[in-house]
């Protein structure tokens, strides 16, 4: 059997699990979504008696945040319902819950799927990735950049608060009638939910549980994205060579985490599946993953593994790999010999 021929047998293996199936969906809205209300209205009621634990609440009802991004995220595909509007509702609605512009998000990330792992194709709805060769011949004021990005304390601690208060607010450039008035709706819903809760508990409320909430749903989501598309031989590769079922499982990982917080990232660590077949709504992920052998070939990274991928990142297009900065550090200094000997010269015919 040829490449051609594993491909399209792989897709038919798991065409039976992209379908979505109302009664597992609407379940999945009640245990997500109204255990986060209600973990918001506790939170709110309990800052009088103990802030701390109004903290408390407040985080774990970041999971729930999460879960209810994954209900969002399978609306865009259009895999949570059969139904274009259902998913369209649904989606707009999870989208304010989880502060994030449903058909704004849903373009982009179509992009995403369809370039994952496209080397000529970089940029939209994905994490930065400079090759080496990139790295080497950029400036020195676009590698600070770079290495500020890819910077833990910048990518998990300000990336949030720029996904969720400005990325998600603003619409593209090139946005269509019907995105610019999707991501309009979605910020008066959220504005009025915001005076709403400011007139009834005050900032300082909002700032500790809406605030706590959000930044740690956001900055652990930012985790799952980063983790799922950045480990040690991700694959990658230019247009002309790329293949989508390669990038689906090879460039996506099998995040393979315990029980209870595969349950609250809604199976979202069968991410090879999930690239391989968006239609595949989350909750038929595993079985998917189970009953498909050749989707059990993905490069498998556990909860303790998966820290060591913070220290990739440049991507080396010739060896397949990520590698550190460290790593390439004295390539970039002969670059930087180099490019001053040459400069002299100029400098001194001028």
């Amino acid at each position: 059997m040829n490449n051609i021929e594993k491909t399209k047998q792989l897709r038919k293996d798991v065409a039976p699990f992209a379908k979505s199936e109302v009664k597992k969906s609407v379940m999945q809205m009640i245990n997500t979504i109204l255990p986060l209300i209600l973990l918001w209205t506790a939170a709110y009621m309990l800052i009088p008696v103990s802030v701390w634990a109004s903290v408390g609440l407040s985080v774990i009802a970041a999971g729930f945040v999460i879960r209810t991004f994954i209900i969002f995220h399978d609306c865009t595909h259009g895999s949570f319902f059969k139904n274009k509007k259902a998913n369209d509702i649904v989606g707009t609605m999870t989208g304010v819950l989880t502060l994030f512009s449903y058909e704004k998000w849903k373009r982009e990330h179509a992009i995403h799927h369809a370039t994952s792992s496209n080397l000529d194709k970089r940029g939209v709805g994905d994490i930065w990735v400079m090759t080496i060769d990139e790295y080497i011949a950029a400036s020195k004021w676009e590698r600070f950049k770079y290495r500020a990005y890819r910077n833990p304390l910048v990518m998990f601690g300000i990336g949030p608060i720029f996904l969720v208060l400005i990325s998600s607010r603003f619409n593209r450039k090139d946005a269509r009638k019907k995105e610019r008035l999707n991501t309009y709706l979605s910020n008066m819903i959220i504005v009025s939910l915001v005076a709403g809760i400011v007139l009834t508990a005050g900032w300082p409320a909002l700032l500790i549980v809406h605030g706590t909430t959000m930044f740690v749903a956001a900055s652990l989501g930012i985790w799952l994205f980063y983790i799922q598309h950045t480990f040690e031989d991700s694959y990658f590769e230019e247009e002309s060579e790329w293949d989508y079922v390669k990038a689906a499982i090879e460039g996506s990982s099998y995040y393979k985490l315990p029980l209870l917080l595969q349950w609250v990232t809604g199976n979202i660590g069968f991410h090879h599946v999930h690239h391989l077949s968006p239609r595949v709504p989350n909750y038929l992920l595993e079985e998917a993953h189970e009953k498909v052998p050749p989707l059990q070939t993905a490069t498998t990274v556990t909860l303790k593994t998966s820290f060591e991928s913070l220290r990739y990142k440049l991507y080396d297009p010739s060896h397949k790999t990520f590698v550190t900065f460290k790593a390439v550090q004295s390539l970039v200094d002969a670059h930087d010999r180099s490019s001053r000997k040459t400069d002299v010269p100029m400098k001194k015919a001028s």
